[in-house]
């Protein structure tokens, strides 16, 4: 199932990021990246609301960027060859002073060896297309490529990296209805 494709201008926004390469589904350098992201962003969450300002926030889902040197070899027939970039936003209200303060108590806590890869920056992606993807991501296919029919009918061209922001726990749950967010900057 799909909604429409819809055209969006995406902000500056903060977000904890890491870098890494390989097939997502059997890399151990994927599965440790996820796991060091959620623990400083839960960290930095529950920090956050017991200090001073007690502010209570959810954390965001995570997201990634996906791209190969060679965009001809992108496909899913090599997740070796791909390179990514998954990021957890956070607040406008969080600082560089909290995130070191998080990343200090989480590495008292775990031993997460991708954990001082991490880093927090700014990240702006500009003008984008972007729809609902429901359903596993090996079906991602026919809804990526009607995002990039939509931009070009539109006169545009694809710029940056595909974007996927995954708003469903796989862990839990019937693929069918994993819910994802397709994004792709344009020009």
């Amino acid at each position: 199932m799909q909604k429409k494709v819809e055209l969006i201008e995406v902000p500056s926004l903060n977000f904890l990021i890491i870098d890494g390469t390989g097939d997502p589904n059997t890399s151990p350098k994927f599965k440790s990246a996820v796991e060091a992201l959620f623990s400083l962003s839960y960290t930095l969450k529950f920090m956050i609301k017991k200090g001073v300002s007690a502010i209570d926030y959810a954390v965001m889902p995570l997201e990634g960027l996906w791209w190969a040197d060679d965009m001809t070899t992108f496909s899913i027939e090599n997740k070796a060859a791909w390179k990514w970039t998954l990021m957890i936003m956070q607040p406008e209200f969080i600082a560089e002073n909290e995130v070191q303060a998080a990343f200090k108590l989480v590495a008292a806590k775990k031993d997460l060896p991708r954990l001082k890869e991490i880093r927090f920056e700014s990240f702006h992606e500009g003008p984008a297309a972007q729809i609902m993807h429901i359903g596993p991501f090996s079906a991602e296919g026919p809804t990526i490529e009607k995002v990039h029919q939509f931009i070009e009918a539109k006169g545009f061209h694809l710029s940056g990296k595909h974007h996927e922001i995954y708003l469903s726990d796989i862990r839990k749950g019937d693929p069918a209805n994993w819910k994802t967010i397709i994004r792709q900057p344009y020009k």
